[in-house]
């Protein structure tokens, strides 16, 4: 039986977002998001983790090619949202705000849709040194895979 291991691959990037939800009044937004509603926005320097799961390969020694994997995050995440402004670049973000959480569904989408089927495990989110969010992909649709616009 092949040994099963996990693969994780760090990375960092930087952008701005507001948080802010079309569906709740000014006041309301205000209340959920305290300062981080400000109508200029904010930035953050995230610490992302992405971590693949499988078997060792008997021929390679490796669950996948690291350099795969950093292509798939540079082109498919880092490109997207590295120096930009999550709300304004991203389509995803037009009806949803940009919390962490919802950033780390749109990366989990975003690499699932490029990666072989049961190889991407989990993703943490790191928005500050205080405040991470973990998502293993629980409770995606077909649908919201296909749905997931840049």
């Amino acid at each position: 039986m092949p040994h099963i291991v996990h693969l994780s691959l760090n990375e960092h990037f930087s952008a701005a977002h507001r948080l802010n939800n079309s569906h709740l009044s000014a006041e309301e937004n205000v209340k959920f998001y305290g300062k981080c509603n400000h109508h200029n926005g904010h930035g953050h320097n995230y610490d992302l983790v992405v971590t693949v799961s499988g078997p060792i390969d008997s021929k390679t020694g490796m669950v996948i090619n690291a350099q795969m994997l950093k292509d798939w995050v540079n082109t498919r995440v880092l490109d997207i949202l590295d120096h930009r402004n999550i709300d304004k670049d991203v389509a995803y973000f037009n009806d949803r705000p940009s919390t962490c959480e919802n950033l780390a569904v749109f990366i989990w989408i975003r690499l699932s849709q490029v990666m072989p089927a049961g190889l991407l495990h989990k993703i943490d989110l790191w928005e500050t040194s205080k405040i991470s969010v973990s998502f293993a992909g629980e409770g995606l649709t077909d649908e919201d895979i296909e749905k997931c616009t840049v």
